[in-house]
């Protein structure tokens, strides 16, 4: 019987040979496992579904943009769980939901952060981003990368603030369309 852990890094391993096909099932087998675990943190916060599906395209974003920084030696759960760990930490900088529930440990892992791989994943997001709409790209831009409020983001993309949030949250659902689909940014 195969474990979960040794199905999903045959997937990834096989993803970081090429095989678009395992890429694709590894980053649908990824999402249900993620919707799951932002799911259940959520729900401790009073958060609901929608923030549990933006942070699961999030973190299946940053799973692609990162594979080349997995190294295969290693199990590969753990590596998701950072992952994981850390877009739902930023998460709650971003929306100022709760501070206190973030647990020491966790400071190390955002502070050790490659920033040489974080600007190589930057760039190439932003060049997948020009096959969004131009006000999805904006949205995205503005919030996910440079790091702009809601409503500083509205201001520059000429949207409404609801309109920012959809704007984000069907965008990142594209980049991840995107990525499923094996495109080159």
């Amino acid at each position: 019987m195969m474990t979960v852990e040794l199905e999903l890094k045959t997937l990834m391993l096989a993803s970081q040979d090429g095989d678009a096909a395992s890429h694709r099932t590894l980053l649908e087998r990824l999402s249900g496992h993620l919707r799951a675990y932002y799911k259940r943190r959520l729900a401790h916060i009073g958060k609901g579904a929608a923030e549990a599906e933006d942070l699961v395209q999030e973190a299946v974003l940053a799973i692609h943009i990162q594979r080349h920084t997995y190294d295969p030696s290693e199990p590969l759960t753990p590596w998701v769980h950072a992952i994981a760990r850390y877009k739902f930490i930023d998460f709650l900088r971003r929306t100022r939901a709760s501070t206190a529930d973030i647990q020491i440990e966790d400071a190390e892992e955002i502070t050790a952060r490659d920033d040489h791989a974080s600007a190589e994943s930057s760039f190439d997001v932003r060049r997948l981003m020009k096959r969004l709409p131009a006000k999805m790209e904006c949205a995205i831009e503005a919030v996910k990368l440079d790091g702009l409020s809601v409503a500083e983001a509205a201001l520059r993309c000429g949207l409404s603030e609801s309109g920012v949030k959809v704007s984000i949250h069907r965008g990142l659902k594209a980049l991840a369309a995107l990525i499923a689909q094996g495109a080159k940014p």
